[in-house]
């Protein structure tokens, strides 16, 4: 479509969440990282599974249950392999698990570093007047939309506001303050940069 630019942001989170847990050896609640390791413990037919996490100061282990007393037969046999070996993405899709992580430990501290990596879908950059950012998550982040909008089009929060209030930034979908929630899956935001003096400039950030 004339003056419109379609690029679509991928993010990947940088930190995993960390539980909190009263750790015997501090003695007082810490933050607990992931190892990157599952311990996987085959008794008969019968499996368990903890991705292990370590207390950040004193190194004491805390396990994060996968599987509870799961039937080897039921187990696909590639990701079975994959627990054993410690397969990075595995460990990595479960760490980032932060409903689970509540579930088990309670408390959980997340973190809004993000890495955005941008590809143009549609459109020129000199002529567009119109920004549509299709966004896309490797896995969950806290990260706030507009805080990440602010940060990669290097525009402060209160002139996105402000472009909202004037209905010249649209987020579908929308839902009640879309922009101060964490970015989701599948979320596209439009933005129309007609009047805006740096559009040009917006427009490159926007791309990459």
């Amino acid at each position: 479509m004339s003056g419109y630019l379609r690029i679509r942001w991928t993010i990947t989170p940088g930190t995993a969440p960390q539980p909190l847990i009263n750790c015997n050896r501090c003695g007082t609640l810490k933050a607990y990282r992931c190892s990157g390791k599952f311990r996987v413990n085959a008794n008969g037919k019968r499996i368990d599974v903890w991705l292990i996490y370590c207390c950040m100061d004193c190194d004491n282990s805390w396990n994060f249950g996968i599987m509870e007393r799961c039937n080897r037969r039921d187990i696909d046999p590639a990701r079975l392999a994959a627990l054993e070996r410690n397969d990075p993405g595995l460990a990595r899709r479960h760490a980032f698990d932060v409903v689970a992580l509540r579930r088990q430990a309670g408390r959980v501290e997340e973190f809004p570093d993000v890495a955005v990596r941008k590809e143009v879908l549609e459109g020129n950059r000199e002529s567009a007047a119109v920004l549509e950012l299709r966004l896309g998550l490797e896995m969950s982040t806290s990260l706030r939309l507009d805080r990440l909008i602010s940060s990669e089009l290097a525009m402060p929060r209160s002139r996105l506001q402000g472009l909202e209030e004037r209905r010249l930034l649209i987020v579908d979908p929308q839902g009640a303050k879309a922009m101060r929630k964490p970015v989701r899956q599948g979320t596209a935001v439009r933005i129309d940069l007609a009047g805006e003096d740096d559009r040009q400039a917006i427009i490159w950030a926007a791309g990459g």
